[in-house]
This record gives C-alpha cells, sequence and structure tokens, in this order.
C-alpha cells in the first residue's frame, strides 16, 4: 500500500478524535529499551547521529544509570507511589488539570529511589566520579534534596548543580514513569496548552513521528519526565504552536568527512534516510527549536536518549540563532545550551 504524504492544511483539519491523543508509558519497556538504545549511540552504531569519543563515556554512565532505574521501576507497588484518588482525578478532569502534577506533593519515597540508583551505579559503574557525586548527594538533608527536585522539576537551572542534577532527574523519572503507567487513559485530560505534558505538566524532551496502529505517521511529543507521549499535529512549533515560519535542520557530513553541518531539509521523503532519524525542526517566530525523531527512518529511535546522544546538533542548531526550548533531564549546563 502507498502511503500520502498529508499537506500542512490536510493535517490540521483532521478529526483529532480519530488520533490516539495520548500515549502513556509501557510498565515494561520504558528504560529497558532507553538503556539499549543509548548504548547503540554510544558505540556510535546509529547513523546520522555521529558521537565523539569523549561523549561516548557519557552515554555509557547514563545507560548504566537508566539499567538501574529499570532495576528499581520492577520493584515499586502501589504502596511506594500511591496515584491520586479517584476525586483528586475527578477534580483534574474538571478542571482540566494534569492528574499527577509536578507542583503537587511528591511521595517521599523519589529519595529512596536515588539512594539505590547511586547504590546500583556504584556497583555497577563504578569510578571517582560516581564515587563523589553519591558522597555529597547521600549527603544532603531531606529538605536539600527537596528543594533541589523542585528545581529539576520546574528546570531552575540557577539552583542547581549540573554534575548532580541528572541524578535526582533519574530518581524522579522512577517514581512519574511508575505512576503514569498506571493511570487509564480517560483519567488524563486534554490540556488547553499543547506544549505541556497532560499528566504531570512537565515539558517535552523531543518529539518523534510514530508508525504502527492508529499512530502512524502521527507526532508525539514525550514528556521528560513520566515519558507519556502527547499528540501534536506535524508543522507546529511545540513550543510557541505557531506554524507558519517552521524548518527542520539535520547534519550532513562535510566535504572532508571529518566534521558535520546543519542543512534545511530537502522535499525528497527517500525511506530509511539517517538525515531524517534526528532533526532540529526550528521556528523562526520564537526562535527556538526542539528535536524531531523519526521512526519511519529508524524503528528504534527513542526520543530521550536519540535526544541525548545528538548533541552536535544542538550545538550547530544554537550557533545559528536559535534557542533550546527545554533542557534535557540527563545532562544539565546550569543555564540553556
Amino acid at each position: 500500500m502507498v502511503q500520502r504524504i498529508l499537506e500542512r492544511g490536510e493535517i490540521e483539519s483532521l478529526d483529532h478524535n480519530a488520533i490516539p491523543r495520548l500515549r502513556l508509558p509501557a510498565a515494561d519497556s520504558v528504560f529497558k529499551a532507553r538503556a539499549a538504545r543509548l548504548r547503540r549511540l554510544a558505540a556510535n552504531e546509529i547513523k546520522g547521529t555521529p558521537v565523539s569519543p569523549e561523549f561516548s563515556g557519557y552515554l555509557s554512565l547514563m545507560a548504566a544509570l537508566v539499567d538501574a532505574q529499570q532495576a528499581i521501576f520492577v520493584t515499586l507497588t502501589s504502596d511506594d507511589a500511591p496515584l491520586p484518588d479517584q476525586a483528586a482525578i475527578a477534580l483534574a478532569r474538571e478542571h482540566a488539570m494534569p492528574p499527577l502534577l509536578i507542583s503537587a506533593e511528591r511521595p517521599a519515597i523519589w529519595r529512596n529511589i536515588l539512594t539505590r540508583l547511586l547504590t546500583q551505579l556504584q556497583t555497577t559503574h563504578p569510578s571517582p566520579y560516581i564515587t563523589a557525586i553519591s558522597t555529597e548527594l547521600l549527603g544532603l538533608e531531606p529538605a536539600v534534596l527537596e528543594s533541589l527536585a523542585d528545581a529539576v522539576l520546574t528546570q531552575r537551572t540557577e539552583f542547581l548543580t549540573p554534575s548532580q542534577a541528572p541524578f535526582i532527574a533519574a530518581a524522579l523519572q522512577v517514581l512519574w514513569t511508575w505512576q503514569a503507567s498506571k493511570l487509564n487513559l480517560p483519567d488524563v485530560p486534554t490540556l488547553e496548552i499543547g506544549t505541556l505534558c497532560p499528566v504531570c505538566g512537565s515539558h517535552p524532551v523531543a518529539s518523534v513521528i510514530r508508525i504502527g496502529g492508529q499512530s502512524q505517521g502521527y507526532r508525539y511529543l514525550q514528556c521528560s519526565l513520566c515519558a507519556s507521549e502527547w499528540h501534536m499535529v506535524r508543522v507546529k512549533c511545540s513550543h510557541c504552536e505557531q506554524n507558519g515560519k517552521i524548518a527542520y535542520q539535520s547534519l550532513a557530513p562535510d566535504d572532508d568527512a571529518t566534521s558535520t553541518t546543519i542543512i534545511t531539509e530537502k522535499p525528497e521523503n527517500k525511506a530509511n534516510d539517517p538525515q531524517k532519524v534526528a532533526r532540529a525542526e526550528t521556528c523562526d517566530d520564537c526562535y527556538t527549536y526542539r528535536k524531531i525523531f523519526n521512526q519511519e527512518h529508524d524503528y528504534d529511535v527513542e526520543p530521550l536518549a536519540d535526544d541525548l546522544a545528538s548533541l552536535m546538533l544542538d550545538v550547530l542548531v544554537t550557533e545559528a540563532g536559535y534557542a533550546r526550548a527545554s533542557g534535557h533531564p540527563l545532562l544539565w549546563f546550569g543555564e540553556s545550551i
């Protein structure tokens, strides 16, 4: 069967009730798939996403961290991370608010998750760096850790140490992803604003074009915290929601084959094109960008992992004058890239 590419006007006029508006995280595969993808990216096996030897080591560390997330995730129970009761869920639906809102009181179990993550990493990925980070974080008072968690959830980078923030974010991801995986779709309302996660209210880390079933060919934003994915039409800025000045930038080898540059996407849509696996969707209305990954060109794309690995694309798009729309939970610079 030949698939037809929809024009922009046709996309906007689709009956969105027929499109799966939300994809809750699968309890058995989120962290497992993410760790596997990070290892392939670290090994420089993904065409179109070059990874330097220096950054490969960091990706390998993050793969070990995600393995630890998976190991802890499967042990959690509803006693550890209780869901909101039916009255709270009904209230969230009534007011079109996320049921697992990041500003609500969070279960203290997240601090135990952080301890377990660091303890496992000291066993599976021992290094002076992990020892130092573990000593720092495990020596902090609960009130300080809670303040750091608030800063991570609101992306207030001025209050964070870039070396500590990824591990705090990882602990929070385990908690929120577990809770999100236990929700029922009717529990989650459609928000008035389409640029925040309808499950928890966090920013998306990236977007992905999915294939298969009812989601075939549709673009979803993936939450940086709970891994839920919500539908947003293509060719639309995921930051300001304008659609008149959108362009797509991807990496292409320079003539000397030793470096890369960004190119604006060409109209050809050949299958399995490495240049279209990872792209930056830039907007000349708000001058921000967010990356978009295409499962049509690489079935195994994992938005959070691929976004982390494609740092070169961030650097070049930023040099072209665009600001990143939101940060990455596993890589912090103390300020936006």
